[in-house]
């Protein structure tokens, strides 16, 4: 066998010098050890580096054009006279690791699309539509007019509300819509997503915890990677799983679509109809006084951009870190959003309390009756 290929004898020789020589690591800082627990992950960090080096020193060389089969059959000069001797082959690439961020992107804007919508933005437009067209508001040449004709104008152009409701139920589960033919909905998200949001909040809190026990900062803290880890990877692929097809076309309309819904909310003429001084206000004006509807617009707006942000935060590699302080300092840039999501959810009914003992102390309120 050539030598530019090492043996399984040869790997299984060196990964063994690897594991004495974390051996003797650890030996010999034992005292350094008991005073700074966080040296046993540098220690470990450090080792473990080598064996994925092994790896990766194998996995870039160009293997033979037989794979080394005929070395294994014992055809050919260079036949292995033992098992060992055979060519090592390595391992393919971490199934993690191959996921695209572009397409687990446009699923977070999708998801920020979908919160909006549920608030009512475009229910809202359409609604200004139609009174625009009874002449039902004191709209005429303005700004908020012609946004609105437009508005009219292009939805020919633009994916329908039940091709956006189809979608939403493919990736996410949600609406009662059918999804496209062919895909089936993705009703495992929301608890996946919600899994995720409650291990790295309890992640945080644990790490308080710790902090206010052990103030010294040096012992590792209670929380658990691992869970955290676990809880975003599986997430990720679920998300993977439902990216492909026409959801970052559908994302890249919807959200030009959302910002011709809010230019017209925004609207001087449009807010002077309602005496709203900002496009939210003229929202909520629109949904009470038209729809009948009771604006749940702070918290779906929360959610929105909450979801959005852990979302774009699953789609760069910062889950797979396994080093604790990089994995602390990475999730902790979302630990708030998480928070914000569980809090609106619950508030909105569309995610358990993560403290059931502590909701069930809530006495529910009753007006008197009079005598």
């Amino acid at each position: 066998m050539s030598e530019d290929y090492k043996s399984w004898g040869e790997i299984g020789d060196l990964l063994g010098k690897l594991a004495a020589y974390r051996t003797w690591l650890v030996e010999t800082n034992r005292a350094a050890l008991l005073k700074d627990p966080g040296l046993a992950e540098a220690l470990n960090q450090k080792v473990s580096e080598m064996y994925e080096l092994v790896e990766q020193t194998e996995a870039g060389k160009i293997p033979p054009v037989d794979g080394g089969l005929l070395n294994l059959v014992g055809l050919g000069g260079d036949a292995a006279r033992k098992l060992g001797q055979a060519r090592y082959a390595p391992a393919v690439p971490p199934y993690d690791d191959q996921v695209a961020r572009e397409r687990v992107d446009a699923v977070a804007d999708l998801y920020y699309q979908f919160q909006m919508e549920r608030a009512g933005v475009f229910r809202a437009v359409l609604k200004l539509q139609e009174l625009f067209r009874a002449g039902s508001l004191r709209l005429g040449d303005g700004e908020g007019a012609f946004k609105l004709y437009q508005y009219d104008r292009k939805q020919v152009l633009r994916y329908t509300m039940r091709d956006r409701r189809a979608a939403y139920r493919k990736v996410f589960g949600y609406t009662d819509a059918s999804p496209p033919e062919g895909a089936p909905p993705n009703k495992a998200f929301h608890n996946l997503f919600a899994n995720f949001n409650r291990q790295a909040s309890q992640f945080f809190q644990d790490k308080r915890v710790s902090e206010v026990i052990r103030p010294d900062g040096r012992s590792e803290t209670f929380g658990s990677m691992a869970v955290v880890r676990r809880a975003g990877l599986d997430l990720r692929h679920n998300l993977k799983q439902v990216s492909y097809g026409h959801v970052a076309v559908l994302r890249t309309e919807l959200m030009s679509l959302l910002e011709a819904a809010f230019d017209i909310l925004d609207s001087p003429d449009v807010k002077n109809q309602f005496g709203s001084p900002t496009p939210w206000d003229a929202l909520e004006d629109i949904l009470k006084r038209y729809l009948s509807e009771t604006p749940i617009i702070s918290q779906r707006s929360r959610m929105a951009t909450a979801g959005r942000d852990i979302l774009r935060w699953l789609a760069e590699s910062y889950i797979l870190s396994t080093v604790r302080i990089d994995f602390e300092t990475f999730l902790e840039d979302i630990v708030d959003a998480c928070d914000d999501w569980l809090t609106s959810a619950e508030s909105l009914g569309v995610q358990r309390s993560a403290r059931p003992a502590a909701a069930a102390n809530v006495v529910p309120f009753r007006e008197a009756r009079r005598a």
